[in-house]
């Protein structure tokens, strides 16, 4: 196991260069002039080039290269073209709000759809399961912003149960008043296509040879789902959700701009709509960290999950 972790840390430096080269080569060759785009339609040649001197874009492109390399090693991105705000500055006082939307919506997705699923699965058939799947592809043609709008005029205006908007200091009264609306709304949306999703994984196990066998021994048909059939459906289940992390990371993005809840996606939007390119570097490149570690989990709990599986 440590072997193989040492092995997989080692090869996430040639895919992170990668990653960085890219970034750098769409951003130099293939995006806007920085110094126009922070000038302005108004700014003269001669302001334009002096911007452009300060932000060393007359240096070779090898030397805004090793910059670039430096801003990613020291963690230092300068500062934001829109607001002038550090974009290190940004990150730390923004993503304790992501994090306060996002990780509930993670963690409620998977601990509602797994359970719903597999209740789903062991009535298979029956007119149950048919009215349920009708249900998710009505929930599934329904648009988010319904949802938004929706969920709002009921829990906040008729039952007055959160408010519409808001933020706090306070981590605990975010995660009690104003988070819980949102969330509602996300796993409402999310739950329907899991369902669905971990159902036919679900289904796909229950037809395995090792199913009949353990129902031939005498089982029940709770004890085969339960202790056989979950477990290994787990593994396609951990590979979904770590594919849908960006999904979800993106679709916190839009539950902030809808509830005005100051975390990264309203700055993440306004970065791209202004051409912000410290802050879109920013999260570009750790993403693409982010998204490496989360497989690299991913394929430790495989392990876990299933001891026969062999990490190689």
């Amino acid at each position: 196991m440590l072997a193989y972790l040492l092995r997989r840390l080692w090869q996430m430096i040639p895919t992170l260069i990668g990653v960085v080269l890219l970034i750098f080569v769409l951003f130099k060759f293939f995006g806007g002039d920085p110094a126009e785009i922070i000038g302005g339609l108004g700014a003269t040649q001669a302001q334009v080039a002096a911007i452009r001197q300060q932000l060393g874009l007359e240096q070779p492109w090898w030397v805004q290269l090793w910059i670039f390399v430096k801003q990613i090693v020291t963690f230092d991105w300068g500062r934001s073209w829109a607001t002038g705000e550090a974009v290190s500055d940004l990150f730390a006082t923004r993503l304790p709000a992501t994090l306060t939307v996002m990780t509930p919506i993670l963690l409620l997705e998977v601990l509602l759809a797994v359970p719903f699923a597999i209740g789903v699965a062991y009535v298979r058939g029956s007119l149950t399961d048919r009215v349920i799947m009708v249900a998710t592809t009505v929930a599934l043609s329904i648009s988010f912003l319904v949802y938004v709008l929706v969920g709002q005029w009921l829990f906040a205006f008729q039952l007055a149960w959160f408010p519409v908007q808001g933020w706090s200091a306070s981590t605990w009264t975010n995660l009690t008043q104003y988070a819980p609306l949102p969330v509602l709304l996300a796993v409402a949306v999310g739950l329907a296509p899991q369902t669905r999703l971990y159902r036919s994984f679900f289904l796909d196990e229950i037809g395995q040879d090792y199913v009949r066998t353990a129902r031939a021994k005498g089982l029940s048909e709770t004890t085969v789902l339960l202790k056989h059939v979950l477990r290994n459906a787990m593994i396609p289940i951990l590979t979904n959700v770590a594919v849908s992390l960006p999904g979800i990371f993106v679709g916190s993005f839009l539950i902030e701009v809808f509830f005005s809840i100051p975390g990264l996606g309203r700055e993440i939007l306004t970065a791209v709509n202004r051409s912000d390119y410290p802050v879109i570097q920013a999260v570009t490149v750790y993403l693409a960290v982010i998204t490496m570690f989360v497989n690299l989990v991913t394929d430790l709990l495989y392990k876990l999950v299933d001891p026969r599986v062999v990490l190689k």
